[in-house]
């Protein structure tokens, strides 16, 4: 029976086109709306790393002065001093560690053609790579004498190695950075991750083209002084450039633990290095030292902000909007077939089979405007990665947004067909009959 109403709800698509074609369209504008939205706050939000989530750590004390401190405030900077940071890289904690910070400088390419132009860097561990999981399309990260020597070695990312060396492998060669010469020994390959990776990390190597990754060390030893990304709480004003200093530089850190479960023992760590160093009188405050999982620093960081939570509420109004002009479509769709229900009631139809016939019938309409609102949706987003390169390799639909799609769609077309469906049973068969 099922059958038969579905293949009576395709045919009642031709009937009234006009209205069904409204219908259709209506539904599809407000699904690809809410779901295109949904989409790109799933991609803005989603854990780069799920399954690190219980093993990579970001570690904050609070090295404030006492002005205006109220005990048990939790620190409000979001990095840690240069001293801190070379303590914990020291400490030997966990499975890898690694601090950063962004870098920027000159490149002077090979290609006289191309001319100087500025470009954007990381400077950070080897313990980098791996702990991001970063992919390579050529060579390797640079090794632990480099870390320790502050070699002039350099990754570069698979947009800058193009543009400096086309499809060549650049591997082993030197190039000019910074009015120094670093020899190459890796190339990034495509990173998906990589707009999800820039915001938590904070540095905008992720979100340029032209970026590249040197050691820490060796931008300690050129003295790049940090970007405009990172900042020296209290001293100096947001987007310092001076050079790198013991407590004004303020650089990222990230523990990676070797298993899940290990956070009590990198809290108490932390707990004991606060402690060491305020007897030493480097950390004033007793304020509570913090530990953060990847999806904690994300919620932390705001990484989805409560403009584009807005976006979200205000998508789904217009999909509640779109419901809204479907029942009155419907109305005057079901309204026109009165005499059809008044004589199916006469044969001995029940109230309950013309309520499932025409609800079925309003499920296809949804299943219809669910593959137009998909259509639609892959198109906004297309768009969106057009106008974003950030989001030209994110922003995409996964099976769970496709089923979604379908599931809203239906829904929508359900909500929107029991008034009308319902009014539609009410029909009194005797009037009908003898009206006709």
């Amino acid at each position: 029976m099922l059958r038969y109403y579905f293949m009576l709800g395709l045919r009642s698509l031709r009937r009234n086109p006009a209205l069904t074609a409204l219908m259709v369209l209506t539904l599809a504008i407000g699904v690809a709306a809410s779901v295109s939205t949904l989409t790109i706050l799933h991609v803005m939000s989603s854990n780069p790393l799920p399954d690190k989530n219980g093993r990579m750590f970001v570690p904050l004390v609070d090295n404030g002065p006492l002005s205006g401190y109220t005990p048990g405030d939790k620190t409000r900077d979001n990095q840690l001093s240069y001293r801190d940071a070379v303590n914990f890289q020291n400490s030997k904690m966990g499975e890898r560690r690694s601090a950063m910070y962004g870098v920027g400088g000159t490149i002077e390419p090979q290609n006289k053609d191309l001319g100087p132009f500025g470009s954007q860097g990381l400077a950070a561990y080897r313990d980098f790579f791996p702990m991001f999981e970063t992919p390579f399309l050529y060579g390797q990260p640079w090794s632990e004498a480099d870390d320790t020597a502050g070699a002039d070695v350099i990754v570069l990312s698979r947009k800058l190695a193009q543009k400096l060396y086309g499809d060549a492998n650049p591997v082993g060669q030197r190039m000019s950075l910074m009015g120094g010469q670093f020899q190459i020994t890796g190339v990034l390959d495509t990173w998906e991750p990589v707009p999800r990776i820039h915001r938590i990390v904070g540095s905008s190597a992720f979100g340029s083209e032209d970026s590249y990754f040197i050691p820490f060390t060796s931008a300690i030893r050129h003295q790049q002084g940090v970007d405009g990304n990172m900042s020296c709480s209290g001293n100096r004003e947001p987007g310092f450039q001076g050079t790198l200093d013991s407590e004004c530089t303020w650089l990222q850190f990230w523990f990676e633990m070797a298993s899940d479960g290990q956070r009590g023992e990198l809290q108490n760590y932390l707990d004991s290095y606060a402690q060491e160093q305020r007897k030493l009188g480097r950390l004033k405050r007793n304020a509570p030292n913090q530990l953060f999982s990847i999806s904690e620093w994300m919620e932390h960081l705001r990484v989805v902000g409560n403009d584009n939570k807005l976006s979200a509420w205000l998508a789904f109004g217009f999909l509640a909007l779109c419901l809204v002009n479907t029942i009155g479509l419907l109305l005057a769709k079901f309204s026109v077939r009165a005499s059809e229900v008044g004589i199916r009631r006469a044969l001995g139809a029940s109230r309950a089979d013309i309520f499932r016939q025409f609800l079925i019938e309003t499920t296809v309409i949804g299943l219809v405007g669910g593959v137009l609102g998909l259509l639609l949706a892959f198109g906004a987003l297309a768009l969106i990665g057009m106008q974003s390169k950030q989001l030209t390799v994110a922003a995409h639909m996964d099976w769970i947004m496709l089923t979604m799609t379908f599931v809203i769609s239906v829904a929508a077309a359900i909500l929107a067909g029991l008034l009308p469906t319902w009014r539609a049973c009410q029909v009194t068969p005797a009037i009908q009959l003898k009206s006709q």
